[in-house]
């Protein structure tokens, strides 16, 4: 259980004491923007977000190719490579997976450009120490949004994956007239040179919704406030579990209508969530298999100095993977996919010590006892907001447990599960962020229709 509790108000933001157990910018690829110059609305000067870039993106030919998975490929490149599959194999795992999918997610709305707007905003790390991150905001171009989408990204490896580097697959749903926000995390964009704290759940979250409610600000300044003011949350992988954990945040510590910093949400969509650590660590052990091999350095980075544990990673990790650790991971020069090719094995006990596959001595206990603390099933809580969560029976990187687990745990809560025999955790991304498009769609016919 983690315990937040109000520390001090920062400027109108409350910044969180979170008690748990224990950029440089690449090119954006942008065209210039010549509708609104968002870095230069003097309404705006004096925020909390501060515009460094902006751009635009043209959907209506498709994704941009600085898009990537979660595994690091580039998108249009996993397209292609599905393609020259057959569309037999294809259909054998999901009848939208691949080039059909892709082609889909394009398929809906009218809105074919999209601003993307590059920004700063004040957080706090978990010692309360006072940081500047990253993000990105994403909206229809010559329209306010609907409603605002605050995106958790899932698990990056270099720093041109990061929102604000990159096209976020996400950033499809503003074809149908939704704004994203979308934060980098600590370690990436302009905290690039810093490690990741992977997977600390509350600090994360606390990060993630720093920024929600520092463009919250700018949106009204720069007059393109939403038609609605609750959001939706929404994540995948990383993100699922990051999600959740921003929820957890929101209906804990802005709950109250009557607070200046309620935030209500609209409903919540998260897939393929580590929710559970600790669960995903043993079943890397007991498996002896890896199937995602960079996620094993960065869970154990993420637990032992993200929480401060008193051991190091040489006690849990092979040496030659301690080596390269900075190389590899902490330059942030290489994305997921290349990484696991690096690494070249997803057998545990070659990654992992004789003590790091050991579940009974007294390091592992430590380090379970971190995962504990940052899995959100182990909360005691029961969501509020309407939640939808996929996840694939199949998912080789992000165990079905994970999924199980969480339905055990949220037993009582308003949550529509859809789980299945999806395929890959990439395939799955693909189904993910494709099902929520067809929900928000549904959403909006529906309401047209009560109107």
């Amino acid at each position: 259980m983690k315990e937040i509790i109000v520390h001090r108000k920062l400027s109108g933001l409350i910044v969180l004491s979170i008690f748990i157990f224990q950029f440089s910018l690449t090119s954006c690829h942008f065209r210039n923007d010549e509708s609104v110059d968002f870095m230069n609305i003097e309404a705006a000067k004096g925020l909390k977000f501060k515009v460094i870039r902006q751009g635009e993106t043209d959907l209506s030919n498709g994704l941009p190719y600085n898009c990537y998975l979660p595994d690091g490929t580039i998108v249009n490149d996993y397209a292609e490579e599905q393609a020259a599959e057959g569309p037999n194999k294809i259909k054998q795992t999901s009848s939208v997976t691949g080039t059909a999918i892709v082609q889909e997610l394009l398929k809906y709305g009218n809105q074919n450009k999209v601003v993307e707007i590059v920004g700063t905003y004040p957080s706090m790390d978990r010692d309360l120490n006072e940081i500047t991150l990253s993000g990105k905001v994403m909206l229809p171009k010559g329209k306010k949004p609907k409603r605002m989408i605050l995106v958790s990204h899932y698990t990056v490896g270099s720093n041109a994956e990061a929102p604000s580097n990159c096209f976020s697959l996400e950033g499809v749903l503003v074809k149908l007239g939704y704004g994203l926000i979308i934060p980098d995390y600590q370690g990436y964009g302009i905290t690039a040179d810093k490690v990741h704290p992977y997977l600390v759940m509350m600090e994360t979250a606390v990060n993630v919704t720093d920024m929600y409610f520092a463009v919250k600000e700018w949106l009204k300044a720069v007059d393109m406030a939403p038609e609605y003011d609750d959001i939706y949350l929404m994540g995948y992988s990383q993100g699922g579990a990051t999600t959740m954990a921003v929820e957890y945040l929101i209906e804990v510590a802005y709950n109250d209508p009557a607070d200046s910093l309620y935030i209500p949400i609209h409903r919540v969509f998260a897939g393929g969530g580590p929710y559970d650590v600790k669960a995903t660590y043993e079943r890397f052990v007991t498996t002896d298999t890896a199937g995602y091999p960079v996620a094993v350095p960065l869970v154990l980075q993420g637990m032992i100095k993200g929480n401060n544990l008193n051991m190091e990673m040489s006690d849990l990790m092979q040496p030659w993977l301690c080596d390269k650790m900075d190389e590899w991971i902490n330059s942030k020069r290489y994305t997921t996919a290349q990484v696991n090719q690096l690494i070249g094995t997803k057998v545990t006990h070659k990654l992992l010590t004789e003590e790091g596959m050991d579940q009974t001595s007294e390091k592992v206990a430590e380090l379970y006892k971190a995962m504990t603390a940052n899995s959100v099933v182990a909360y005691n809580w029961q969501p509020q907001a309407s939640i939808y969560i996929m996840h694939s029976m199949d998912d080789e990187t992000v165990p079905y447990t994970n999924a199980s687990n969480a339905k055990a745990k949220w037993r009582d809560a308003n949550i529509t599960y859809n789980f299945g025999h999806y395929g890959t955790h990439v395939k799955t991304c693909l189904r993910f962020i494709y099902s929520v498009q067809a929900l928000l769609e549904k959403e909006e016919k529906e309401r047209k229709e009560y109107e």
